[in-house]
C-alpha cells in the first residue's frame, strides 16, 4: 500500500471510476460530495468518506478535482487551498481554460502547495480498464509525483509541458471531435440524398478508409447528432468556446476546424 494519501472530488460518470481505481489500487483515499448518495456506490470500497470539503483537503498529500466546469474547479480547489497542509499538490483533472489553472497555481504557491493539469479522455468505461489517456501539465517533479496515482486508471500518461499543456490539448482534441461529428453527419446526409443504404454506409466506414470515431457515433440511432445533444452537446459546446477563446488571444486562424464544430453545436441544439 502506498503511504501517499490520495483525496478525489468529483465523483460522476467518468470520476466515480477514476476513484474507485485510486482506492482498490492501495492508496489511502479520501472521497467528498456534496450529494451524499454519490458516495453510496464505494460502500464497498476502502476509501474513507469526509464530512466536509475542508476534511478531505486535511486528509490529502494528493488532491484530484474532476468537476465539470471552471467555475466548480475554482470553487473545490479554494476549498484544498484552505484546507491542505504545505507541501501538497492539487490535481486538476477538468477540462478547463488554462488561465484558470495558471491563477489557481498561483494562489496554491503562496500557501506552499502545488497545483498541476491532468485532464483525461476516454470516459467511465477507459477508467474502469485502467486505460484513461491522461494529459498532463506542469512542473516534471510534480507530474511524477503524481504519476503512481495516475496509472491507477490511466495508461498512456502523457507529460505535455509546462502548466495549461494538458489543457490545451485536451481542448484541441475535444475541439476536433466535435468538428470531426459535424463532418460525419454531413457525410451521412449527403448519402442519404443520394440514396445510399446509411445502414450499409456505417458498416463500410467502420472498416473504410473514410473510417472514424465520430462517424461511428452518429451512425447510431438514426445518422443525426440530435439525440447525442443532451449527452454531450453543453460539454462540446464548452470546450469549443474554449478553444475559440484560446484561437482568439493566439490571433490563430483555424475557420475550417470551426465551422465544422459549429455546425455539430448547432445540430446539437447548442452554440459555443
Amino acid at each position: 500500500m502506498s503511504e501517499t494519501r490520495v483525496g478525489f472530488v468529483g465523483l460522476g460518470s467518468q470520476g466515480g471510476p477514476m476513484a474507485r481505481r485510486i482506492a482498490e489500487a492501495g492508496f489511502p483515499t479520501t472521497l467528498w460530495a456534496r450529494r451524499p448518495e454519490t458516495l453510496e456506490p464505494f460502500a464497498d470500497t476502502p476509501a474513507k468518506l469526509a464530512g466536509s470539503l475542508a476534511e478531505l483537503g486535511a486528509a490529502s498529500d494528493i488532491a484530484c478535482v474532476c468537476v465539470v466546469d471552471d467555475a466548480g474547479v475554482e470553487d473545490v480547489v479554494g476549498g484544498l487551498l484552505a484546507a491542505m497542509a504545505p507541501g501538497g499538490l492539487i490535481v486538476v483533472h477538468s477540462t478547463v481554460h488554462p488561465a484558470t489553472c495558471e491563477r489557481l497555481a498561483g494562489q496554491a504557491e503562496e500557501r506552499g502547495l502545488g497545483l498541476i493539469d491532468a485532464p483525461v479522455s476516454g470516459g467511465g468505461p477507459a477508467a474502469a480498464k485502467g486505460a484513461l489517456l491522461v494529459m498532463a501539465g506542469g512542473d516534471e517533479a510534480a507530474v511524477e509525483r503524481a504519476r503512481p496515482v495516475f496509472a491507477a486508471y490511466g495508461d498512456p500518461i502523457v507529460h505535455l509541458g509546462g502548466l495549461g499543456a494538458g489543457q490545451r490539448t485536451k481542448i484541441i482534441n475535444n475541439l476536433l471531435m466535435t468538428a470531426n461529428l459535424g463532418v460525419a453527419e454531413s457525410a451521412y446526409a449527403l448519402a442519404g440524398s443520394l440514396g445510399v443504404d446509411l445502414t450499409q454506409l456505417a458498416v463500410v466506414l467502420g472498416k473504410g478508409s473514410g473510417s472514424s470515431f465520430a462517424a461511428a457515433l452518429v451512425g447510431r440511432p438514426d445518422f443525426t447528432l440530435g439525440p447525442m445533444g443532451e449527452v454531450a452537446g453543453d460539454l462540446l459546446a464548452k470546450d469549443t468556446g474554449l478553444a475559440a477563446d484560446l484561437a482568439a488571444t493566439a490571433g490563430a486562424d483555424a475557420a475550417t476546424v470551426f465551422a465544422a464544430a459549429d455546425a455539430a453545436l448547432q445540430s446539437m441544439g447548442r452554440g459555443r
